[in-house]
């Protein structure tokens, strides 16, 4: 179980560029990043902050986490105007303003992956990930399954209280959204806890899991959380939580998810740890290529809808996730959201 945090860097204006990349350097050279790579995270983060002077008056936010152990993830996030074609816009020598044109395909170039999502009116989200050495991270063909997470503490705090589990055993896919109570590092230790129980007794049905972390956390400040299993086998998703994650069962149509056709993952009310109703169970929906889950903390507005933005299921569950992030964040509190598709 590794789920780290971003780190977040706002870039309200031009006199915080050079702040953030002199640190995100020095947290790249924490990573173990040699200096050749740490060099490469440099010219990454550069156009990254060069893009975001150029089109966003009001500046913009870079996320930066750590990938097991072995790589770095930068997510850059604007409400710019948005490109009508970023696919060209990664050519070399094209340009909207002007310049020599050389930023997004120097990104994609030290990258070793690399998206995009940007739509006219609705901004642009950048994805680079880079890992250390000769490591090749694992082709997405081996796995059956993709998640991935957008988590963030609260402004100005450095421990996360929300967090999150993702195991795959082959054709099914075990996830835990957890939230523990207020924020600061309580909270982080009992979200933690709560992980590590459920690390213990994943693949047991879902309102099973939650009874044995109520029980394991009482200690704590205490937690909630919801708990999902995705089948592939058996094209079904089992689901159950405690208290205020939230979120939604998507169907794609066509170039959208249809928030219309979407189905609302509800919780029964209490805290795992301290109150939990005296009977709870498992919901059963059907699971396939064609659905999407995301679970978020409330951190995220209650009030949310990913219908208007032209194929984005087509991109990395991380820029789905930052998407959603960035566009619905209340910024009152601890943020996760957490994304899941199967991809075979």
């Amino acid at each position: 179980m590794d789920a780290k945090h971003h780190q977040s860097f706002l870039l309200p204006n031009r006199s915080y560029a050079n702040i953030v990349k002199r640190d995100i350097t020095r947290i790249a050279e924490s990573y173990g990043f040699s200096p050749a790579e740490v060099g490469k995270v440099n010219i990454i983060v550069s156009e990254m902050v060069s893009n975001l002077q150029k089109h966003t008056a009001q500046g913009g936010e870079i996320l930066i986490k750590q990938i097991d152990k072995t790589g770095i993830e930068i997510i850059c996030l604007d409400n710019g105007p948005g490109m009508a074609d970023a696919v060209r816009t990664q050519e070399d020598g094209y340009s909207s303003v002007g310049t020599a044109g050389e930023g997004l395909g120097a990104i994609k170039r030290q990258s070793h992956e690399f998206d995009i999502f940007s739509q006219p009116g609705l901004g642009t989200i950048l994805l680079s990930r880079l890992y250390k050495g000769h490591y090749q991270p694992s082709p997405l063909a081996k796995s059956r399954f993709e998640v991935a997470a957008v988590m963030v503490p609260k402004p100005s705090e450095f421990a996360c209280g929300d967090n999150y589990v993702a195991l795959q055993r082959g054709n099914d896919c075990y996830l835990i959204a957890l939230d523990g109570l207020g924020h600061g590092p309580n909270a982080q230790e009992a979200s933690t806890e709560a992980a590590k129980v459920f690390l213990t007794y994943a693949t047991q049905d879902p309102s099973v899991v939650l009874r044995n972390i109520h029980e394991a956390i009482r200690k704590t400040r205490g937690s909630v959380g919801t708990v999902a299993q995705l089948s592939i086998g058996k094209n079904q998703i089992s689901f159950c939580g405690v208290g205020n994650i939230s979120g939604k069962i998507f169907s794609i149509d066509g170039p959208f998810l249809t928030n219309a056709s979407s189905r609302n993952i509800m919780a029964y009310n209490g805290i795992l740890g301290h109150n939990v109703p005296s009977s709870f169970s498992t919901q059963v929906d059907t699971w396939n290529k064609s659905k999407l889950l995301v679970l978020h903390s409330d951190g995220i507005k209650s009030r949310w809808d990913i219908s208007k933005y032209t194929n984005l299921h087509r991109r990395d569950a991380s820029i789905i996730a930052a998407i959603i992030y960035r566009d619905f964040c209340r910024q009152t509190d601890d943020t996760l959201v957490l994304v899941a598709r199967s991809i075979a």
